[in-house]
């Protein structure tokens, strides 16, 4: 649910809903370390976007995993190895779904600032809630 309303249609926002994707586009969704795609998110990756049972982190197929079921520190880690890979990518497009704040349990004021540096990145794309978040600091 959102929580406020920032304007922020200037910015690279993940549809709420990504049934498909072009084929540069890539679907990163949080995981857990184990890579057992079993629920939310990371289940669908692997039903529809290639993802690997078994591979916790990285690319597979047309999707990213970013271990979110740890501490705060390890995700942090999780995404900034992500930035990394999108710097080096930049011909593919990555739809960032609200990892974390599904069955990880954590809020989009949890996750997003880890995603500060990644919003500055023309190929990565943020889901709305965490936009919102970002903002609410400029």
């Amino acid at each position: 649910m959102e929580t406020n309303n920032v304007n922020t249609s200037n910015l690279r926002t993940t549809p709420y809903h990504i049934n498909q994707l072009d084929s540069n586009e890539i679907f990163v969704f949080g995981s857990n370390a184990q890579g057992a795609h079993g629920g939310g998110a990371a289940a669908f990756a692997m039903h529809q976007f290639g993802a690997i049972w078994g591979q916790g982190e990285g690319l597979q197929g047309q999707s990213y995993a970013i271990p979110t079921m740890g501490t705060l520190a390890e995700t942090k880690d999780a995404v900034d190895r992500f930035a990394a890979f999108a710097r080096q990518h930049t011909e593919l497009c990555f739809m960032v779904t609200a990892i974390g704040c599904g069955i990880a349990g954590y809020t989009p004021a949890q996750i997003a600032p880890l995603f500060r540096e990644v919003s500055q990145l023309v190929n990565v794309y943020l889901p709305q809630s965490f936009w919102n978040e970002l903002t609410l600091a400029f």
